[in-house]
């Protein structure tokens, strides 16, 4: 799997990335998908995330992740990946500030909340959610065995 990492706060140090190219490509492997899938990620300050939050879902307030899925088929759409061509999954914007919070909250490293944030992401570009609780059941469930399989558990 192909990921395209774009750090617009200059502070994502390589082994940051090593990781989560490691964990995501491991996600997808367990997830079964293709080889030829891409995706970005882009990390970004409290700022810049609330902008995003603010205009795609009229939240006004940082948020931790967004997922912007790009092969979410609505009904009477046509799929448009063609044989041969990458599987593009979409984009994931991880706030640095917000994983840097949430690491010291949870008393766990900005590695670690990094992959997390990075991976529910993830699962978010293939489908899952947590806006009902068998959704949130089933996706949390999911990414506790993804971390505890790839050995980033807390």
């Amino acid at each position: 799997m192909e990921i395209d990492f774009i750090d617009e706060t200059e502070s994502i140090k390589q082994d940051y990335l090593e990781l989560i190219s490691r964990l995501l490509s491991y996600a997808a492997t367990e997830e079964k998908i293709p080889d030829n899938a891409e995706l970005s990620l882009t990390f970004v300050d409290n700022e810049e995330i609330q902008r995003l939050n603010k205009e795609y879902r009229s939240l006004d307030r940082p948020t931790d992740v967004l997922s912007f899925a790009l092969e979410e088929e609505q009904e009477g759409e046509l799929a448009i990946n063609g044989e041969g061509l990458p599987l593009v999954l979409g984009d994931i914007i991880i706030s640095v500030t917000k994983a840097e919070e949430q690491a010291k909250e949870y008393n766990h490293s900005l590695s670690r909340e990094l992959g997390f944030l990075a991976l529910h992401g993830f699962l978010h570009l293939l489908g899952y959610d947590h806006m009902e609780k068998d959704e949130e059941t089933k996706m949390f469930s999911r990414q506790e065995e993804i971390l505890n399989g790839f050995g980033l558990s807390r």
